[in-house]
């Protein structure tokens, strides 16, 4: 934990090397998400969900809809990598994503909803994946070099708890 609000949890530091170990931790820290997400905002009104997490950051609301966003472009990212070789993957503009009008008024419901059906099929997919494969790799152009399969689910391991944290922090310290 830091205390810098922006990354609560640190920010990411990428595994040194694969380790199917740390690559399975990881699968059932995303499997455990979307039900660790609904209970962060479990009971959250309208305002409180229009939050947000800290002065110029997002909402309540819209770290939700980007935890949904963002993890389905990792799970399309995944069967990327699985299917061609070393694809090259879109980065999409997030934070143009989450000014967009359904993420800042839609219920978190409907990203609650998707990140859970989402997850048990990413989760699926990841456990499935034969050890050679974790190599596979695709090609981000945010990035300099290849990102490995097993690189990107650490990754969006940290990026779950990142996400979660910003909710969970917020609650903690709001009297509501």
């Amino acid at each position: 934990m830091t205390d810098d609000p922006r990354y609560p949890v640190g920010r990411f530091i990428p595994p040194p090397a694969f380790d199917l170990r740390s690559t399975r931790a990881a699968i059932a820290a995303l499997g455990d998400l979307p039900d660790r997400v609904t209970a962060a905002v479990s009971g959250l009104d309208e305002a409180q969900l229009d939050t947000p997490y800290r002065e110029g950051g997002w909402t309540v609301r819209q770290v939700v809809h980007h935890l949904a966003d963002s993890h389905l472009n990792a799970y399309l990212r995944t069967r990327l990598a699985l299917t061609e070789e070393a694809p090259t993957v879109r980065p999409y503009d997030e934070k143009g994503w989450a000014e967009l009008p359904d993420a800042k008024s839609l219920p978190v419901t409907a990203s609650l909803q998707l990140l859970e059906g989402l997850h048990v099929r990413w989760v699926a997919l990841l456990g499935a994946v034969a050890e050679a494969d974790w190599q596979r790799t695709m090609i981000h152009p945010e990035f300099k070099e290849p990102i490995a399969l097993w690189w990107l689910v650490a990754m969006y391991d940290w990026h779950g708890a990142h996400h979660l944290a910003h909710v969970t922090r917020l609650r903690a310290r709001e009297e509501w």
